[in-house]
């Protein structure tokens, strides 16, 4: 039955209407299927003949079974399997989309504090968590996981529909739960093995660092290498500030102001060759607005699906018409057996 996506009215429907085809099913197995075949009788008793002699007491005139319990009951069935179901309002359906992994980097090194956000000195992880953070929410259709790694690599969330919670568990995360230091090759490892099932256009890993690969059981290079083996398209994301000021006091009167590079441990040239290998794109985050510029690149270049087709809520109604078939059999159960013994 269709339904239009704007209309909140409710409706009765049946989810297999088909299964009624089944109504004629007693009749047909009585009218073709053999009679049983009388079998002879098992015991014998000296007394037969004086039993047989004895005539039943007849039915009074007029008086019949009628077999519209059993059709009741049979219809009820039925009713039951062919799944009655209220149709209430219409609900969003989003489409399948990306699955798409995101591996964030918790080693010490992100807790450097050369990042602002609303004009306020923060640390690295936090930018992340908010940043990004924002680009899960705007990805409609997707499915999203979550990896975070540090000296290991845990998967946080599988790949879900949930973002929200995907968005909860980032902002949980805080540097030092998988150890400081940095396992960027088993965090692509771990994501192959999240993705590889999944169908190849649909495999996305977005990797979030500050560091090179310091720990960990297999090199990012040869990590990136199986990726691109499974087709899995690594965008990778270089997070810190080219420079940063640093106060030190030449005597009591003065300060000398020098300038150091905060991010001289980022591996800038393996992440390019990760994202070459594998057939992404490597950018480099220095502050919250070129941070922000790359979400919205990657929408661009790996654009979220929106909302596809409309399903309706719906409210099954089988137990009632089980439920009735119940009740009417052991009511009738309950009336032959009183009619046995009297």
């Amino acid at each position: 039955m269709s339904s239009n996506a704007g209309c909140d009215i409710t409706m009765f429907e049946f989810g297999w209407p088909l299964v009624f085809l089944l109504l004629p099913l007693p009749w047909l197995v009585r009218r073709f299927a053999p009679p049983a075949q009388n079998r002879p009788a098992a015991l014998q008793v000296a007394f037969m003949s004086r039993l047989q002699a004895v005539q039943p007491e007849t039915a009074e005139p007029g008086v019949r079974r009628t077999p519209w319990p059993f059709l009741l009951i049979w219809l009820l069935l039925l009713s039951a399997a062919a799944r009655p179901q209220l149709l209430g309002d219409p609900l969003p359906m989003e489409v399948t989309g990306r699955d798409m992994m995101l591996a964030i980097d918790l080693s010490g090194s992100m807790e450097f504090r050369d990042m602002q956000i609303d004009g306020e000195e923060a640390d690295r992880l936090s930018l992340v968590k908010q940043v990004v953070g924002q680009f899960i929410q705007r990805r409609h259709g997707d499915r999203m996981g979550l990896i975070l790694f540090g000296s290991q690599a845990y998967v946080q969330a599988p790949l879900t529909h949930d973002r929200d919670s995907v968005r909860k568990w980032l902002k949980e995360s805080f540097i030092g739960l998988a150890g400081r230091q940095t396992a960027i090759g088993d965090a692509i490892g771990l994501a192959i093995k999240r993705l590889e099932q999944q169908p190849a256009e649909r495999r996305v890993l977005l990797l979030i660092t500050d560091g090179a690969n310091n720990a960990g059981r297999i090199s990012a290079v040869q990590a990136a290498r199986l990726a691109a083996e499974r087709q899995i398209r690594i965008f990778t994301i270089g997070i810190g500030a080219e420079t940063q000021h640093q106060h030190q006091p030449a005597d009591t009167s003065a300060l000398l102001i020098s300038e150091r590079d905060p991010s001289v441990e980022l591996d800038e040239g393996t992440l390019k060759e990760i994202a070459l290998l594998t057939g992404g794109e490597y950018f480099r985050a220095r502050d919250s607005e070129s941070f922000e510029a790359i979400n919205q690149e990657l929408d661009r270049l790996e654009p979220a699906l929106r909302e596809g087709r409309t399903q309706r809520q719906n409210l099954p109604l089988y137990p009632w018409p089980l439920g009735f078939a119940l009740i009417l059999s052991m009511a009738l159960t309950g009336w032959y057996r009183r009619s046995n013994v009297a």
